[in-house]
């Protein structure tokens, strides 16, 4: 068992990190909103605001970590907290590369804004936007309350992202096929919507590190999907 002063010591380090991944989850989710934000008004100034601000993404990923691995080497955490660190870690992997998604949304945005306007196709993306940060919010919710019923909700939903990206997708092939002009501008549409998916996944990733977390095991079922649509490459 851990001595009373290194105990303290390891849970103020910890919630050092954790106040660190919330921040960064805090950027995360509002260069998606930005992102879409900017599709939808045609605003490059706001694009490349967006692109720019994912150093300060990438930034605290490896701040945080630089600290986890500091934490380990310093605290010798038991196995439990160790587990604890190892989370912290995966969730600002996770957080980072949805960060890197969020910023090839502005830059096909900045493509965007030259070609003639998809009709409805900005406002669907705002819409998948809204529904992927509100499931990452969730899911770092329940990281902080070690809330697994929680984490399990968010991983069902991911259903919900997956048929929403199932259903713009058609939409983006009807559109192609009918007019051939549009084909450029919905590949591009077609794969911010792949990026917003991919943040989905990585939503339910951290949910399941939160599940693992709690009870001690991975979840052992296939993630549920909508349809095969969603298997198709970034």
């Amino acid at each position: 068992m851990m001595e009373p002063h290194i105990r303290s010591a390891f849970d103020h380090d910890l919630e050092a990190v954790q106040a660190q991944v919330m921040k960064m989850g805090g950027l995360v989710e509002k260069a998606l909103l930005d992102a879409a934000e900017a599709l939808d008004l045609r605003d490059e100034a706001l694009a490349e605001k967006i692109r720019a601000g994912d150093k300060a993404v990438d930034g605290l990923e490896e701040l945080i970590q630089t600290d986890c691995a500091r934490i380990i080497a310093l605290r010798a955490p038991t196995a439990s907290d160790l587990r604890t660190v190892l989370t912290v870690m995966r969730i600002a992997s996770a957080l980072e590369r949805s960060g890197d998604y969020a910023k090839n949304l502005a830059k096909r945005s900045l493509v965007l804004m030259n070609a003639p306007p998809i009709n409805g196709a900005p406002g669907s993306i705002r819409r998948m936007s809204k529904l992927v940060v509100q499931q990452l919010s969730d899911a770092l919710d329940a990281y902080i309350a070690r809330d697994a019923a929680k984490a399990w909700e968010v991983r069902r939903r991911d259903q919900e992202i997956d048929q929403m990206y199932s259903g713009m997708f058609r939409q983006f092939l009807t559109y192609m096929m009918e007019d051939p002009r549009t084909i450029t501008a919905c590949m591009h549409l077609h794969f911010i919507a792949k990026n917003i998916e991919r943040v989905g996944d990585h939503a339910t990733g951290i949910a399941e590190q939160v599940i693992y977390l709690v009870e001690g095991q991975m979840p052992q079922d296939d993630r549920p999907k909508h349809d095969a649509v969603s298997e198709t490459a970034e």
